[in-house]
């Protein structure tokens, strides 16, 4: 490894860090309650956001939460009492809004994770959580403010986002490591 590679590393972990430094913590708290408490949790989140909000959704079952993925063949209809989380850098894109649009008709609360609190979907959501991180919509001109390309900032800060809600969902829900390891698929 050059140094050149090491200064890369160190200015994406200082990056990744400081935005997650500046997450509101008790709303993270917040958004795990409402993910403990719903009748069933569904997921949403386009293009590398889906990844990320894919792994959350692999650790919500692990914990033995009822959750779903969009797209997935046994994904249940929402209703009151559910809660569908999407995630959307920009706010803007439309199948998010879409999607939020028909979960709030059927009666379900919509937990938002986005870069940009004036976003349409944003306004549209019961709960943001807003994780200040530059995005796909902000990585260009004099809004660059990362090293990393596109919307790797948000996605990476996700991912550690989710770890966190994970351990704090754990404690919540009183699942312990053994049950969580129980639930993991046989089918790899």
């Amino acid at each position: 490894m050059n140094d050149n590679s090491k200064s890369l590393f160190e200015t994406a972990l200082d990056e990744l860090g400081g935005v997650l430094a500046r997450v509101d913590e008790s709303r993270i708290d917040i958004a795990c309650k409402m993910l403990a408490g719903a009748s069933r949790i569904v997921v949403y989140g386009c293009g590398r956001e889906a990844l990320q909000v894919k792994g959350f959704a692999m650790r919500l079952y692990h914990l033995g939460l009822p959750v779903s993925v969009v797209g997935d063949m046994a994904t249940p209809p929402l209703g009151r009492g559910d809660v569908f989380l999407v995630s959307s850098g920009p706010g803007e894109t439309s199948t998010v809004l879409t999607l939020m649009q028909v979960a709030r008709d059927a009666g379900a609360t919509n937990l938002l994770l986005t870069a940009q609190a004036e976003s349409s979907a944003a306004k549209r959501a019961d709960f943001p959580l807003l994780i200040p991180a530059q995005t796909m919509a902000s990585d260009q001109g004099a809004q660059k403010t990362s090293v990393l390309p596109m919307g790797s900032v948000f996605e990476g800060a996700l991912f550690l986002l989710f770890e966190v809600m994970v351990l704090k969902l754990r404690a919540i829900t009183g699942a312990s490591p053994e049950a969580m390891r129980a639930r993991h698929t046989n089918m790899e």
